[in-house]
């Protein structure tokens, strides 16, 4: 009579588990030594970031970036608005339309803070800076694309949102960068027979001032490809990347046409200069099946740096840190759910943003 052979225990693959159950999946991990998430990385290690400028040709700037397994693609259209279009449009102060602008960049970085907030205030005003995101079909399960050209998603709504508002509170792009000036030509001096008197002794008025005849007006268009969590950090990832690619031609106002010429030459277009560094990071709250501020034998809860899709779905209280790299100042946090995070632990997440503003400024281009 034959034996049977003893039944085997059911084994599934790590992916399996982690469908059938994902909190104690992550768990497992957290609580081994040392500590590991799914995806092998350490609680507090970002993914790494990768960028490549220029990838559109139709575009004034352009650029792809990828963060793990999300990926964005970001191209910038400048076109020219008219001072005279612009209701209530009132001149800005008096200032030398010939300063260099690395002097403007910097004189509004290192005190004047009056005049930069004056600046961000016309460039919102204006809408000079008009971000779109689009969440691409098939980039995530969770996102399905709108029929019948419907109003996008309301994920890629708040992504949008929350894009154009840092773009205003960092004050990323100086306004004057966006301006386009008419510098009037002085008539030219007569000189009489044997050079006794010219126009130049008459005083017939003041000269003509250099005045705003137009501005630029920046279409930032976003598709995000691939999302697999930390969206809005490669979306401003690669909104950096892209503004900092983006070269306006050379523009001038012609009085007898009585519009704006470009250049058609690419050797003339001048490179956008930015002000400041703003790097984001993205924290989620993990807090595990232990006591809540943390217990024996390492249970939770844990922050996790730039968590995944998977651990996005996990997290409960989600943390958004935005630092500029030129100084280390806090733009910006945002906080959603619970209450683990407190000022000791956004503390430590702001240092380890910090601790990104060189890779983010090596893969970025700095010297772009």
């Amino acid at each position: 009579m034959a034996i049977a052979d003893p039944p085997q225990p059911l084994s599934f693959p790590p992916l399996t588990y982690a469908k059938l159950s994902p909190a104690p999946f992550l768990h497992a991990h957290l609580t081994a030594h040392p500590p590991l998430r799914p995806n092998t990385r350490p609680p507090s290690t970002f993914r790494p970031l990768s960028a490549h400028t220029g990838s559109l040709t139709h575009t004034h700037g352009s650029a792809v970036v990828r963060i793990g397994a999300t990926a964005v693609v970001c191209g910038v259209r400048a076109e020219v608005l008219r001072a005279d279009d612009v209701a209530d449009h009132r001149p800005p102060p008096a200032t030398d339309p010939d300063d260099d602008d690395h002097d403007e960049v910097a004189r509004t970085k290192t005190g004047d803070r009056d005049t930069a907030r004056r600046e961000a205030h016309t460039v919102a005003a204006l809408n000079l800076l008009v971000p779109n995101l689009e969440l691409q079909t098939g980039c995530s399960p969770a996102h399905l694309p709108t029929t019948g050209g419907g109003a996008p998603s309301p994920a890629a709504q708040s992504l949008a949102h929350r894009l154009l508002s840092l773009l205003h509170t960092a004050r990323l792009v100086p306004l004057p960068q966006l301006q386009i000036w008419h510098r009037p030509v002085a008539p030219p001096t007569a000189v009489f027979a044997g050079g006794a008197h010219t126009d130049a002794d008459d005083d017939d008025g003041p000269a003509p001032e250099a005045c705003v005849k137009a501005f630029w007006v920046l279409y930032i268009d976003v598709v995000v490809l691939s999302l697999d969590g930390g969206a809005f950090a490669a979306v401003w990832a690669a909104v950096l990347a892209a503004l900092r690619d983006t070269a306006l031609p050379r523009a001038w106002w012609d009085a007898e046409r009585g519009g704006v010429v470009c250049s058609p030459l690419k050797g003339e277009a001048r490179k956008l200069r930015l002000r400041g560094w703003p790097v984001v990071g993205t924290f989620g709250v993990f807090e595990g099946e232990g006591a809540r501020g943390g217990g024996e034998g390492g249970e939770g809860p844990w922050i996790l740096a730039d968590p995944d899709d998977f651990e996005e779905g996990l997290c409960k209280e989600t943390v958004t840190i935005v630092v500029d790299g030129e100084g280390g100042r806090v733009l910006r946090v945002e906080k959603a759910g619970g209450g683990v995070v407190g000022v000791g632990e956004m503390r430590g997440c702001v240092e380890l943003v910090r601790g990104r503003v060189g890779e983010w400024k090596e893969v970025l281009g700095q010297g772009a």
